[in-house]
């Protein structure tokens, strides 16, 4: 019997996994041939995943050269309030559809989640897992394919709201509600608790930006 070997990531997943984790952040410049080389692969996949991600505004030109592309403080309130419209739908959907088992691992990364306090990097990651299974409890495949788009583009942004200090314990709270909502079948509780969860992380983070400009 064969060993299992996961699938290999492609090139447009990488280099959105490497902005995602900061590794490229807004303003950088993305050059093919070292792409290529830090990813072990041909120029072709790169160039065409480059070329994709300029297509979704992920990123921009600057004269022939391709940066990772920055989200001036209106292009941020958009970005928000559609990701707090879709989300909120999600939550929605999740309390009519979603399974015993879908609402019990949601359950269970709250719980986890308590352990990534002190490490907000982590907890960011930990945050978009759980806000995907949402996405996935809703059973839509439309909206989740909108909300993808979304989330590439929160890739963007160069911090996460959740370094501010005590936002990580009140966002594992509103987490909480969220699920408890979904599980008690309350559509309307918990779209409108997500909706406040995202308002609250939207507001958080205006505050750390205008503390970074001053």
């Amino acid at each position: 019997m064969s060993d299992f070997r996961p699938p290999q990531k492609d090139a447009y997943s990488l280099i959105l996994e490497a902005i995602d984790v900061g590794a490229f952040r807004p303003g950088d410049r993305l050059v093919e041939s070292d792409l290529a080389d830090r990813f072990g692969m041909s120029r072709t996949p790169i160039r065409e995943a480059l070329q994709r991600m300029e297509t979704q505004s992920l990123l921009s030109r600057d004269g022939r050269s391709l940066i990772v592309s920055s989200l001036d403080h209106n292009q941020l309130a958009e970005l928000y309030v559609v990701r707090s419209t879709l989300e909120g739908l999600a939550a929605q959907l999740a309390a009519r559809h979603a399974a015993p088992e879908e609402i019990r691992v949601l359950r269970e990364m709250v719980e986890e989640d308590h352990a990534l306090l002190d490490d907000p990097s982590a907890l960011a990651r930990a945050n978009r897992r759980f806000h995907k299974q949402i996405h996935l409890a809703s059973h839509n495949r439309y909206l989740v394919q909108q909300l993808d788009l979304v989330h590439r583009s929160m890739a963007l942004l160069a911090s996460t709201s959740l370094a501010a200090e005590g936002r990580g314990q009140k966002a594992l709270e509103e987490h909480a509600a969220i699920v408890a909502s979904i599980e008690n079948g309350d559509g309307d509780s918990a779209g409108q608790a997500l909706q406040a969860h995202i308002s609250k992380a939207f507001e958080t983070r205006l505050r750390l930006d205008a503390e970074n400009t001053n």
